[in-house]
């Protein structure tokens, strides 16, 4: 499946931002999707992941209440909504597709994913 990050850009803190994430060349409901951010000098880091059918979404601690993960199947995109956002929330923004069986407490590992977009990048400006 190949993936397509859009969205990403400069905001001010406090700002909102909405990325996309567009799959195309395979079936996009059979795929659980995760976001996740690298920031400079730093290793790459689990934001949220949403089951296949929606059913079920993951944030790590520091998102929770802030972004919003969701998708729509018929359109084959995953969303990220991120409100409230921080000068620590800069960073390139990537989706991922991984196994459906994958369980929930596995939904953060970067390794549950075997596919990759390109990346977004998110500045937030102090």
């Amino acid at each position: 499946v190949q993936l397509q990050a859009s969205g990403g850009g400069l905001v001010q803190t406090g700002g909102s931002l909405r990325l996309s994430c567009a799959a195309s060349g395979r079936t996009f409901s059979n795929y659980n999707m995760g976001w996740f951010r690298q920031a400079p000098g730093k290793e790459r880091e689990f934001v949220a992941a949403i089951k296949w059918n929606g059913g079920s979404t993951r944030y790590a601690d520091s998102e929770k209440g802030r972004f919003t993960i969701s998708r729509n199947n018929a359109e084959n995109t995953v969303y990220l909504q991120m409100n409230s956002l921080k000068p620590d929330d800069t960073a390139v923004y990537y989706c991922a597709a991984g196994s459906s069986s994958t369980i929930y407490s596995q939904l953060s590992q970067p390794y549950r994913y075997h596919y990759w977009g390109q990346g977004t990048q998110v500045t937030v400006s102090s």
